[in-house]
């Protein structure tokens, strides 16, 4: 049986990666790349206790886009700002932790 290192607990038990993913802050921003196509960085997402390219998987599914997950970072193609914060949300990340610009 495998115990967290942080909390003591067993790993199926273990509840730091949820409450790591409560203390983050996480920016939405768009960004122009080349050619003028708009790009959705999030940025802000730890990389030790989440699995960037799981969300960045599980992103462009519901949002059928393309898209990327490097380092603390996941770029999606096109403009998603306005549908972004609910599907964070649906992840389970905390609202009050998500900001758009």
């Amino acid at each position: 049986m495998e115990v967290c290192n942080k909390c003591g607990l067993p790993t199926d038990l273990c509840v730091c990666q949820e409450l790591e993913k409560d203390d983050s802050r996480i920016i939405v921003r768009l960004e122009m790349r080349r050619f003028k196509k708009p790009t959705t960085i999030i940025e802000g997402l730890e990389s030790k206790s989440t699995d960037i390219i799981e969300i960045t998987k599980k992103l462009k599914n519901i949002l059928a886009c393309g898209g990327s997950g490097k380092g603390k970072l996941v770029i999606l193609q096109g403009d998603h700002r306005d549908v972004l914060k609910s599907h964070l949300v649906d992840l389970g990340f905390n609202e009050s932790s998500i900001e758009v610009q």
